[in-house]
């Protein structure tokens, strides 16, 4: 890859501040009177903030508030044909584009059909998710246990066209456009990544290759000093747990392979201020390739 397209994927992670809203969706990014024909606006939309978001989501607010949400504008649509039918839009505002990825992609489904709404989505009979820009978007059935396809797209491209920010995917997510990775497999964790609190965030994938499956990351730091001594606490957890952690030095920063107790081998560098690594590995070899191509597309 060249240089200029290493450098946008490296300012692409410079630029996970929350950006503001403004137009029709800070003000209220749910269609009136309705979503679709014959579904009509059931009352008022509700918001909901960080102090209250528990009184729509009670027991899911937490997992919410480190992709930094801020605000949720929920509403009802019923069908004029049976008002016990309606469909529960609600629309979340999070801290950024990856926020609003990262928290559907911890809802969507491999198995559910994509739809190309916003920057992604996935439909099943009772439900439609997609995000877009710093907002992700779930549309629920109620009073039925399947709802027409038509009937959630309209209301979600009613919803997507009132919605600011750009409609693509996050440009975080281009570090992992290799073909080894496997299309919908791809997250964004905003905190403790892989379960390890020495890895604050970062994003996960599955990917195949001819030596067989695994799991790539990478974690951005605020500096290459950071990303050292990210990697020096990885290394003194493996040492201290009773791994073999072996130690190689490289162009642009340190690597290293171990046996994690938790993801079986490992493989991971420092490619400057990010940590590109790969776990519960079966070909080292591979492994090493698909690392330096991570740590090559983010630019070093």
């Amino acid at each position: 890859m060249g240089a200029p397209c290493a450098i946008l994927l490296a300012a692409a992670w410079l630029a996970l501040a929350p950006a503001a809203a403004s137009g029709a969706a800070a003000e209220n990014p749910l269609p009136a009177p309705a979503c679709a024909e014959g579904w009509v606006l059931d009352g008022k939309v509700e918001r909901y903030t960080r102090e209250n978001l528990f009184d729509r989501i009670n027991g899911e607010a937490e997992a919410y508030f480190p992709y930094g949400f801020d605000l949720l504008s929920s509403a009802r649509y019923a069908s004029r044909r049976d008002p016990r039918v309606a469909v529960d839009a609600d629309v979340y505002r999070m801290g950024s584009p990856l926020d609003a990825f990262g928290i559907y992609a911890g809802y969507r489904r491999r198995e559910n059909p994509v739809v190309p709404i916003g920057g992604g989505g996935t439909l099943s009979p009772s439900q439609l998710l997609f995000h877009q820009g710093r907002y992700f978007v779930r549309l629920q059935a109620t009073g039925t246990a399947s709802l027409g396809e038509e009937v959630f797209l309209a209301c979600a491209r009613a919803i997507s066209r009132r919605l600011t920010g750009d409609a693509g995917r996050p440009k975080e997510l281009e570090a992992f456009a290799i073909p080894e990775v496997v299309p919908g497999s791809e997250r964004y964790v905003a905190r403790s990544l892989l379960g390890y609190d020495f890895f604050r965030r970062g994003l996960v994938a599955d990917a195949v290759s001819d030596g067989g499956t695994m799991q790539l990351f990478l974690v951005p730091e605020d500096s290459a000093d950071a990303a050292a001594s990210a990697l020096g606490r990885y290394r003194d957890y493996l040492k201290s747990s009773g791994a073999d952690a072996r130690e190689t030095g490289g162009p642009g920063g340190e690597s290293m392979t171990a046996a994690d107790p938790l993801y079986g081998n490992v493989r991971v560098s420092r490619a400057g201020r990010f940590l590109v690594g790969a776990v519960r590995v079966k070909d080292p070899a591979a492994a090493e390739r698909l690392v330096d191509l991570l740590a090559e597309r983010i630019g070093r």
